[in-house]
Order: structure tokens, then sequence, then C-alpha cells
């Protein structure tokens, strides 16, 4: 297990980074952060972090919407991540945190004239591939997703993840795997932590940015792969809570749920009785792109370790 962590400005061990019971962003949720994974590759000895400089970016303008600034550009977040997995000597799969917070021990509030701190771990990821392989069931929330005029999605705040453990929580106290959440007026956003995606007359369809979504990395190459490799027609718009009802597949992604499919919402049976055919082909060619399988993807890749 990774012994080392970033923690303002140094690495020290993870177990020794602390904060005191007054920090602003425990008392007020007023913090920020990227989650990524590192592959490794046993054919190539490689560790290979999915979409660094992408979660870095939204990392960088979340930072910005909360008044915050990280200690480095996208490039130095990048070498300190990388010099960390290879100073732990992590040569196995990895789930990298990176989180931005006002540090400062105090109350009130607010964002400005308040100092922020930046920490950087990696731990073993959690083991998902029952839920992967063979689906999950879902409810819809009651709990309803907060707009963007509220807390902004796009900004990956740490105090807006009350409203996906709400929702989370009633859903697997009431029996289900995960909950699809509901804006405000009513049509759906995304599940507790994942973009959602349905397919139904041969296209594929996702809620769009104004349903106060996250703005998904995963998503993203979720779209590029389905256009470019499939073929299929992608559509973001407007999902009506029924069409998830009568959709031929669904299936949720995000960095720490990869590609899920679901294969039931509130009672009712998602397709047949299997996994879809296009959420298995997309698991397939996502998973070996994320190891540097895919010569046309291998761009998505930052190895962390020099090779001769």
């Amino acid at each position: 297990m990774p012994n080392l962590c970033y923690f303002r400005g140094q690495l020290v061990p993870l177990d020794e980074a602390r904060v005191g019971i007054r920090t602003h962003a425990l008392q007020y949720g007023t913090g920020c952060f990227a989650a990524l994974r590192g592959y490794w590759s046993d054919a190539e000895q490689q560790l290979f972090v999915l979409h660094m400089r992408a979660h870095f970016e939204r990392l960088q303008g979340s930072a910005r919407i909360l008044f915050m600034r990280l200690p480095a550009p996208v490039e130095g977040l990048m070498d300190i991540t990388l010099d960390l997995l290879r100073r732990n000597h992590v040569r196995s799969d990895v789930y990298i945190r990176a989180i931005a917070f006002k540090d400062a021990e105090e109350i009130g509030p607010r964002l400005h004239d308040v100092s922020d701190a930046l920490a950087i771990f990696a731990i073993p990821p959690r083991s998902n591939y029952m839920a992967t392989y063979q689906g999950i069931r879902c409810c819809i929330a009651p709990w309803r997703r907060v707009d963007d005029n509220g807390i902004p999605a796009r900004a990956k705040v740490t105090g807006l993840y009350v409203n996906a453990a709400l929702a989370r929580t009633e859903a697997q106290l009431n029996g289900y795997d995960d909950a699809i959440i509901l804006t405000r007026d009513g049509h759906v956003s995304e599940a507790s932590v994942q973009n959602l995606f349905l397919i139904a007359s041969g296209a594929l369809h996702t809620p769009a940015v104004s349903d106060d979504i996250l703005v998904g990395i995963t998503r993203r190459f979720v779209l590029q792969i389905a256009r470019d490799e499939f073929g299929l027609p992608t559509v973001e718009r407007q999902i009506d809570r029924s069409e998830l009802y009568v959709a031929d597949e669904i299936f949720l992604c995000g960095t720490g749920s990869e590609i899920t499919p679901v294969r039931e919402i509130d009672g009712r049976p998602i397709g047949g009785e299997d996994v879809g055919p296009l959420t298995r082909k997309l698991q397939e060619l996502y998973f070996a792109a994320a190891r540097g399988r895919v010569a046309k993807y291998r761009h998505w890749c930052t190895p962390a370790y020099v090779t001769a």
C-alpha cells in the first residue's frame, strides 16, 4: 500500500497528514477534488495514469470557481503525482485523489481571504468486479440534484457530495445498489457519482451539461468511442424518467465506476437478462485503452515510469 502522500508542499507519510477540527473545509465543505485511476500493465511493466491532464485541467477550473490557487500549473501537478507514484513504488492498479481545500482554522462561510492547501494521495482501488460485469440495480432518488446556481456540479465541490450521499444512502437502505437523481424540474441528471447513458433507437443518449451534471471526463471519452469506433449517433439532451424504463441498455460511467451496466431501475428490468451488447463492447475497448493496449488511444495514458 502506498505510504507517502503530497501534503502542503512536501511528501509526508500518509498517516501523518492531518488537519485540525476547525479547518474551514471540514466545517463548510469548501474544497474540490480530482479522482484519477492508474492501470498497471504486466506486459509493459508500466503504470498508466488515465486522462491525467484532463483531470488536472478540471481541478484547475474547480479551484478557480472556489477562489483557490493551486501550488503549480497542470504540468506541475502531473509531475508531483508521477513522482509520488514512483516514490511509493506503485506497481498495481491504483486510485489517486488530489484535493484542494480551504485550510484556515477559522469560523465563517466564505471563499475569499481564506488560505488554501493541496493534498494528493494514492490508495488501492475498491474492487467492483461483479458490479462492472453483471450490472447493478438502481432506483430514482427522492432527493433532487442541486442546480448550477446552488452549487455548480462542474466544480466537483466536496460539500456537494452530501447530495450524492443522501441519494445513495436511501437507495442502499431500500435494497438497491445506487440512485439516479433528477433535476429540480424532473429530468434525469446522473447517478449518485456517475454520468448516465442510455441506448435507444440505435443511438446513445446522455443528459446535457445544462441538466446539472458533472462534466465527466470518462463521459467525454465514451462519447468519442461510441462515435469513432461504433458509428453510433450520440445525443446530449434532456431525458425523462420514463425513458429509462423503456431503454434498450443503460450504463453508468466515471473514474471510480468505470463503465457499469444497469440491469434494473425501480424494479423494471432494462433490456434483456444479460448486459447489453453495446455496453459490453464499450467496456472491452475502454479497459483495453486504459492499459495502453489500443494504439489509437495511447495518448490517453501517461506512463509513470521511464522506460529504456
